[in-house]
C-alpha cells in the first residue's frame, strides 16, 4: 500500500472510530435520573429505605434507616443495556456496616455488568444474574484484599484460557484502605473480553462470559439457561451491607462491536 493510501485508510479509520469518542456521563450529580432500585423482598423500582440517594453530588449506598439488614442486598440499575463499551467510576467506602449485614461484606461492594434485565428479577431474588467487578476494601489486619475482582453470580467465565466454574477470582490490583477513592475502569467486549483497571494499571482480564452455575437464588430458572453466551445486559450498582460512594461514573458506548 503507498503511503498515502496508507495515510488515508487511518484517517478514515479515526474518523470512524471518533463516533465512540467521549465519555458520556451516567450519573447527573443531582438525582437519580436514568437508576432505578431493585432491593432484595420488593419489586424494582421499590426503595422504602432510601438505600440510594444522592448526598453532596456523590452517589450513595446509606443504611441509616435500617434497623437490621435482613440480607436486603439491592442494587441499582441504570436505564440502557450495553453490549460493547468502555465503564469508568470513582469508589469509596466510608462509614459503618448495616447492622446485622454479613461479616463477608464489611467493605464488599461492585459494580455488575452485563445484568439481567432488573424487570425479571422476582422480589426474592438476592443478585441479578451477571458478572461482578468486585470491589473491596482493607480490614486492617495486615493482610492482602484486592479489589476489582471477577464474581459470577449465575454465571460462568473463560479465565487464562480455561472453562472455570470458580465463583471469585482475584485480581493483581492492590489493598486500599480506609476511605479513599479508587479509580476503576472496564472494558466489556461482548462475551467475548472483559477487562479490569485500577487506578490505570490492567489488574484482570477473562472472556467466554456464558449464563448457569449458582450463587444466586430466588431467580426465575428459564433466566439462567445453562451454557447461553452473555453477549449483553445492564450495568448496576451494589448495596451489600457496607456504606459506599460513587462519583465520575462515566460511560464510552461503543456499539454492537
Amino acid at each position: 500500500m503507498r503511503i498515502r493510501d496508507f495515510v488515508l485508510t487511518l484517517l478514515l479509520s479515526l474518523i470512524a472510530n471518533s463516533a465512540h469518542a467521549g465519555w458520556v456521563s451516567l450519573f447527573n450529580g443531582t438525582d437519580l435520573t436514568g437508576w432505578t432500585p431493585k432491593i432484595r423482598g420488593y419489586q424494582f423500582g421499590e426503595d422504602p429505605d432510601h438505600t440510594f440517594r444522592v448526598e453532596d453530588g456523590l452517589l450513595t449506598v446509606s443504611y441509616t434507616a435500617y434497623t437490621k439488614f435482613n440480607d436486603q442486598f439491592g442494587h441499582l440499575f441504570y436505564k440502557t443495556p450495553y453490549s460493547h463499551y468502555r465503564l469508568r467510576l470513582d469508589y469509596r467506602f466510608i462509614g459503618k456496616q448495616a447492622p446485622g449485614a454479613p461479616r463477608w461484606a464489611f467493605r464488599n461492594s461492585g459494580v455488575m455488568v452485563h445484568s439481567q434485565n432488573p424487570a425479571t428479577m422476582p422480589p426474592s431474588q438476592d443478585f441479578p444474574i451477571s458478572v461482578e467487578v468486585q470491589f473491596l476494601g482493607g480490614l486492617g489486619d495486615g493482610k492482602a484484599r484486592s479489589t476489582a475482582n471477577m464474581c459470577s453470580p449465575g454465571t460462568h467465565i473463560v479465565y487464562q484460557g480455561a472453562f472455570t466454574k470458580t465463583h471469585c477470582i482475584n485480581s493483581t490490583a492492590p489493598t486500599f484502605h480506609d476511605d479513599q477513592w479508587v479509580h476503576v475502569e472496564v472494558l466489556v467486549q461482548g462475551d467475548q473480553r472483559v477487562v479490569h483497571f485500577v487506578n490505570g494499571q490492567k489488574v484482570m482480564e477473562y472472556g467466554g462470559l456464558t449464563t448457569g452455575g449458582g450463587v444466586v437464588s430466588g431467580h426465575r430458572e428459564e433466566m439462567k439457561p445453562e451454557g447461553l453466551p452473555l453477549k449483553t445486559g445492564y450495568i448496576s450498582l451494589q448495596s451489600e451491607g457496607h456504606p459506599i460512594q460513587f462519583r465520575n461514573i462515566e460511560l464510552i458506548d461503543m456499539g454492537s462491536g
